[in-house]
């Protein structure tokens, strides 16, 4: 497999920036870390009357929509002396789960999802929920500091009677590293960014907009800069943003996401020649 050449890459999540930086390095390139997302989890007692609601049996359906906020809300439910009875909870509801990291949380907790998305997106989630009849459930909807309208509108549709529960939520990045990231993006200092997040496209577009250069941003994604994706959901994300060229992997991992961007670069070589 070629190598990234001294390919210039901007990570802009956080999580696992380290080992995606050794990853890069490590197949010739140059990484550059730049948090496009901050991710702050709200106090515990934000959460724990939802979770006194859930251990107490108050909803018929309980909808997990990530890996981090289920796990954040089973901490929760151990810190407050409640964890046993969480996971009674779950077993005795039925349980709905988006994304691979979601079901895995749940495995190890020893519970099976009774539905799952088919291909990792809200949207798929939805698909298979519409085998299911949820009029006059009640329902708890985890969500991830993202606005889930497909969720939200099918359950309005459905008649079921829910409640957001919000573990955590994503802050805006700093100015300082956003004016930074847009500034080499647009200079033709960067090769590829690699997104790995929702929250990440909304945050570099809203901050382009606001500094007016959006245009060029999008200019140089559609011509030099090419964006890369961990999944499908991020990169419906990215789309919705006016981002259309991308690298996106079969695998949704970051690392493969790595994988997936060398390639992209080997095919591009051998198309030259």
């Amino acid at each position: 497999m070629k190598r990234l050449n001294g390919k210039t890459i901007a990570l802009v999540g956080q999580r696992k920036s380290e080992e995606l930086s050794k990853l890069v390095e490590n197949l010739g390139g140059v990484a550059l870390v730049r948090p496009a997302q901050g991710t702050v989890f709200l106090d515990d007692s934000n959460v724990e009357k939802e979770i006194h609601e859930l251990v107490n049996g108050n909803f018929d359906w309980l909808i997990f929509t990530t890996g981090l906020g289920t796990d954040k809300l089973y901490q929760t439910a151990v810190n407050i002396g409640l964890g046993d009875k969480f996971i009674e909870a779950l077993k005795n509801s039925k349980i709905a789960a988006r994304g691979y990291k979601t079901v895995n949380v749940l495995k190890k907790l020893g519970v099976t999802p009774d539905v799952r998305d088919d291909d990792g997106s809200t949207a798929g989630l939805v698909r298979e929920l519409n085998a299911h009849q949820l009029t006059g459930c009640r329902v708890a909807l985890q969500l991830h500091g993202d606005p889930a309208p497909l969720l939200i509108d099918w359950l309005e549709k459905q008649g079921a009677e829910f409640k957001e529960i919000l573990p955590y939520k994503h802050i805006p990045p700093t100015p300082e590293v956003m004016e930074q990231l847009i500034g080499e993006i647009v200079r033709g200092e960067i090769d590829a960014v690699n997104f790995t997040s929702t929250p990440q496209a909304r945050f570099l577009m809203a901050y382009a907009k606001e500094k007016g250069l959006e245009e060029e941003l999008l200019t140089a994604f559609s011509t030099n800069v090419i964006a890369v994706s961990v999944g499908k959901v991020t990169a419906q994300a990215l789309r919705e943003v006016g981002i259309t060229r991308m690298v996106v992997p079969e695998e949704e991992r970051m690392g493969s996401a790595i994988i997936a961007l060398v390639r992209h670069y080997q095919e591009e070589a051998n198309s030259d020649q």
